[in-house]
């Protein structure tokens, strides 16, 4: 077995000791997973410069990872399933997404929320697989080699992208301060730093006289190879490209064998190999959100469901958020962090099934691997509009030309989550983020979409366990109209007092990193011709017609979408306004109300009308709210437990928008 060892640190009541239903108190274990995997197995053949990472005696290499357990602590009262959260950038996020638990800080104790998982009899585990994960406290990550040849450790050039929001002369080399590659020679003459008006505008080369390997302590430069100065400084909005050449190459893709590897022990290694799960686990989920969605992406396309001894490991999977993008988990210098556009994040192909692409020639699908190893596992992608308006969520299921619907094979769902957005919302509303600095013109998106998550698991349980199918995919389609450009939908969303598309519109492009992209030889990348991007249709009021469409779309009193734009204040003004470093990232959307009174919408010439002019009074929308969300449980969707918090969700939103504006006007109309 590659897992070799688990040693557990720590073992203490989960929440207090708080039982959860016929599931009873849980408790958390911590420690560290050792592994040792074969080379020259199969299993392993596609994990980049496995070949090159040190072997011991018995030529297998070596590697260990964080590892955390929750489980009931009668192992008789769980459900024989385990959930495998796969980390994002060392942080568990299945009980925030899942269980509804608020967003806590990294070393402080996990919170239940409201107890989902629990209450289930699920087993939740997580295992470190990124291997820069910075040495912040309660972050998890992998400990890798480095690959090397007989000449030493790997030397290559690297792109590092990035994006400020205020005013700044140093930039560390990295995304969100993850561990940076050093550049080899200070006074390299031959590395690049550009910087562009947005991703896809023309590049203008910074003179290399003009900028340093440095950073500035108490006023002074200081030689770093992991920094960059500026002296004339980095501007807001822009986007900088460093080019520059670095030695040590962990074998990044090592962190894909520890998540198929971990999943593999749980489900077949005994008490005698530490198996910490206890009872025998009868089904694993494999659930990632965004960039951990992304790389279960990565995964399913590395045909890594099979374990060294050809068993299935992951009977299903929920990559949520991932787009039609993949990430930088298996190549050479990997930045796993970054979701800059230009890198191998964003390469073909993008759908399960195998397609051609009339450009390039090449032939592929995401699952053609799998498929060649015997059944695929069940699969529910579960997206966002943010995916399809950041350029590459429509490619999962569209031709490459972008004239016809692809079908998802029998064994996989797409379900969009309309008028969301890719992170979570809540309410109340705001238009800054005070952690990052990120602002956008419009408020961000209110939506909080998690009760579709939990219908989710929910449906995949039952699929993988009774055969029991799920309801069927909900997503933009050309052959019923709900799929269009973002021109078209732009017509409409532009109708609305102060809204405005992105402009210019996210695009994604081929890209050509040499013959292997998991050791790029052309870098950066050489662009080519660029992929259409479709989003969904919208109603007269600017929301989404296409995909499961929650009671707050259904019956709303704003208008929600996947996009947003940058503050002017911030730099890039109309700009999409994307997080997470470069504008590459994740998009964040927008809720834009209804005025609350017709009065108002008139003064306003806004063409949506107002919330008095839809419902009477409070009630009347809560009754039609309801209404709505019973239907969607009635279809699966959504789960019977979850319609109170829904409807509690809308009471917030009706009254955080009216704000006694109606009741006042009813007053003064007597």
């Amino acid at each position: 077995m590659p897992v070799t060892k688990v040693e557990i640190a720590s073992r203490q009541a989960f929440a207090g000791g708080r039982s959860f239903g016929d599931a009873g108190p849980y408790e958390q274990l911590d420690g560290t997973v050792h592994f040792a995997v074969d080379p020259a197995n199969n299993a392993n053949e596609t994990v980049t410069d496995i070949g090159l990472a040190p072997q011991n005696a018995d030529g297998l290499v070596e590697f260990s990872s964080d590892f955390r357990l929750l489980r009931p602590v009668d192992p008789a009262c769980g459900n024989g399933r385990v959930v495998l959260d796969v980390l994002n950038r060392g942080k568990p996020l299945a009980l925030r997404n899942i269980n509804s638990a608020p967003e806590v800080a990294p070393d402080a104790p996990m919170d239940a929320g409201n107890g989902f998982l629990m209450r289930e009899g699920y087993t939740v585990a997580w295992c470190g697989w990124q291997h820069d994960v910075p040495d912040t406290p309660g972050l998890m990550r992998i400990h890798v080699p480095e690959a090397k040849t007989g000449d030493g450790p790997v030397s290559g050039k690297i792109v590092v992208t990035f994006q400020t929001n205020s005013p700044t002369q140093v930039q560390y080399l990295s995304d969100r301060m993850h561990r940076a590659y050093a550049a080899n020679n200070l006074e390299d003459w031959e590395s690049v730093l550009t910087v562009q008006e947005h991703e896809d505008a023309p590049e203008e080369v910074i003179h290399r006289r003009e900028w340093f390997f440095s950073r500035l302590e108490d006023g002074r430069r200081i030689p770093d190879a992991t920094h960059v100065y500026l002296p004339s400084g980095f501007q807001p909005g822009k986007v900088y490209q460093v080019v520059y050449t670095t030695t040590g190459a962990p074998v990044a893709g090592l962190g894909l064998l520890a998540t198929r590897d971990i999943a593999s022990h749980l489900r077949s290694g005994g008490p005698e190999a530490g198996n910490e799960a206890r009872r025998g686990v009868e089904k694993i989920y494999a659930f990632g959100v965004s960039q951990s969605g992304r790389f279960l992406r990565q995964f399913l396309y590395q045909g890594l469901n099979l374990d060294e001894a050809g068993r299935t490991v992951f009977d299903g999977f929920i990559p949520h958020v991932a787009g039609g993008k993949r990430g930088e988990f298996n190549q050479r210098f990997a930045q796993p962090s970054s979701q800059a556009s230009r890198s191998t994040n964003s390469l073909f192909p993008f759908s399960d099934g195998e397609q051609t692409d009339p450009e390039t020639g090449l032939t592929d699908g995401l699952l053609t691997r799998l498929k060649a190893q015997g059944p695929i596992p069940k699969v529910m992608y579960t997206y966002t509009p943010s995916e399809y308006w950041a350029g590459h969520g429509s490619l999962a299921h569209t031709t490459l030309d972008g004239k016809a619907d692809l079908e998802p094979p029998d064994d996989v769902r797409i379900y969009v989550f309309a008028g969301t957005q890719h992170g979570l919302g809540s309410f109340p509303l705001t238009d800054t983020d005070p952690v990052d600095g990120y602002r956008g013109r419009h408020c961000f998106n209110g939506l909080d979409y998690r009760p579709l998550l939990r219908a989710a698991l929910t449906n995949l349980d039952r699929w993988v366990t009774d055969g029991v199918a799920p309801p069927r995919s909900q997503y933009p389609r050309l052959s019923d109209g709900t799929a269009v450009t973002i021109a078209e939908a732009g017509q409409t969303l532009e109708g609305i007092p102060g809204v405005a598309i992105p402009v210019p519109t996210r695009r994604f492009a081929r890209l050509d990193f040499g013959p292997d992209p998991g050791t790029p030889t052309v870098v950066p990348a050489k662009i080519g011709a660029v992929f259409p991007a479709l989003v969904s249709a919208v109603d007269s009021d600017g929301n989404e017609t296409a995909g499961i469409v929650l009671p707050f779309v259904s019956v709303p009193v704003a208008t929600h979408t996947g996009w947003n734009t940058r503050h002017p204040s911030t730099g890039g003004g109309g700009h999409a306004l994307s997080t997470g470093g470069a504008s590459g990232g994740t998009l964040r959307g927008s809720t834009v109300p209804f005025l609350a009174t017709k009065k108002q919408r008139e003064a306003a010439n806004d063409p949506r009308l107002s919330i008095e002019e839809r419902y009477s009074n409070k009630t009347e929308y809560l009754d039609k709210i309801k209404h709505s969300a019973r239907k969607l449980i009635a279809e699966g969707y959504l789960l019977e437990e979850d319609l109170e918090g829904v409807t509690t969700q809308a009471a917030q939103q009706y009254e955080s928008l009216t704000a006694g504006v109606i009741e006042e006007t009813e007053k003064e109309n007597g």
